[in-house]
């Protein structure tokens, strides 16, 4: 994967060059960062490289607290109380799990052995505690995947704990939906049958319809690289796109399935310009603009667009995405790069060179 970002920035870099010809008004010009006609992401008030948060993909100030609270004082009851005051259904409360597993599971990596010692005090000093569950399990498989190879022994029992953790979760919480959001990524690395992932699916939807977060995850199972194909991935996606309410943001669905498999046509000639990509990236934007402003999915669909725009070299409509996002890179497509904030900046600069070179500044960019 690392491979294809790095073919990916090369060529979005060529594809920058060669339209330096083409451009009515000068032109895009790649040059080192501290030369006189360097494009400065920082004039337009974006966050330097080194200090992007790669942890969220917005903000939320009382997660960033608490966590800071946890890890400074190895003590996991301000996390609990967190979470105890977050909707079982919204997509906060996800985002808010993955975002504690996600900070044990790096603590253990730095510190072999000892790392994310609140975690396990918190189970163990609260274990009918269902935020305590939740966060375990997903920190399992978060384990799994970042320490194990796919279908090894490893693998599968870490992943088999999980969905013993998960179930439990469950128990404790049964009008929460995590839980089993959970249980769709041990699905896939486990690799349940259609059937068997029908009946996880199910409970789900009948907790939360129109969870952004939980649809995200099942997709990932539909795609060809797993248990699906591009088909099924593209029919699950149109599907729940289709179905969603006015203001939901499952209308961006269908660009996270073109995504999911832009490796096989990411070298197609003029791909970001094929009817599909189009027409994907179009309901995405739409799904943007409809949707509330302080939806916790919409950073989500607005890192993605990012990509996409840059790709389409729409550098105006990249850049509005831009202003909203900036400071925050912990989302698809930056987070599958070893360097998020790296791949990120990459994105940014090509979408501000290309929007100066077409006559662009700060001045013309409304935030």
């Amino acid at each position: 994967m690392e491979i294809l970002w790095f073919l990916l920035a090369v060529g979005l870099i060529g594809v920058v060059l060669a339209s330096f010809l083409s451009r009515r008004r000068g032109g895009i010009r790649l040059v080192d960062p501290g030369a006189p006609d360097a494009a400065d992401p920082s004039a337009y008030g974006f966050v330097r490289q080194e200090e992007l948060d790669v942890r969220l993909p917005g903000p939320d100030q009382d997660l960033v607290d608490v966590l800071d609270v946890v890890q400074r004082t190895q003590d996991w009851r301000a996390a609990s109380q967190l979470l105890a005051g977050t909707d079982k259904d919204s997509e906060v409360r996800w985002q808010r799990v993955q975002a504690f597993a996600g900070a044990a599971a790096l603590e253990l990596q730095q510190q072999p052995g000892t790392g994310g010692a609140w975690l396990r005090a918190w189970r163990a000093e609260k274990p009918k505690d269902p935020g305590g569950a939740a966060v375990h399990a997903e920190f399992l498989v978060q384990q799994a995947w970042r320490s194990s190879s796919a279908g090894t022994d490893d693998f599968r029992i870490i992943l088999e704990e999980a969905r013993t953790v998960s179930g439990e979760a469950a128990l404790l919480a049964p009008g929460d939906p995590v839980p089993y959001i959970i249980e769709l990524a041990v699905a896939r690395g486990l690799g349940y049958s259609h059937e068997q992932f029908d009946q996880v699916w199910a409970k789900i939807i009948d907790r939360a319809p129109h969870h952004m977060g939980a649809h995200l995850a099942a997709l990932h199972y539909w795609c060809e690289k797993w248990h699906g194909s591009r088909r099924d991935a593209d029919q699950f996606a149109t599907a729940a796109a289709a179905r969603a309410p006015r203001g939901s943001l499952l209308a961006a669905l269908p660009l996270f399935a073109v995504f999911e498999h832009l490796p096989e046509v990411a070298l197609v000639r003029d791909f970001y310009g094929t009817e599909v990509v189009s027409k994907a990236m179009e309901g995405a934007l739409y799904a943007v603009h409809s949707a509330r402003p302080d939806d916790p999915m919409l950073a989500h669909v607005r890192h993605l667009l990012i990509h996409f725009l840059v790709s389409s070299e729409r550098w105006s409509e990249a850049m509005h995405q831009l202003v909203h996002v900036d400071g925050h890179v912990g989302a698809l497509p930056w987070t599958l790069s070893e360097d998020p904030a790296a791949q990120y900046a990459i994105f940014r600069a090509l979408a501000v060179a290309g929007y100066e070179a077409n006559g662009g500044s700060p001045a013309t960019l409304p935030h």
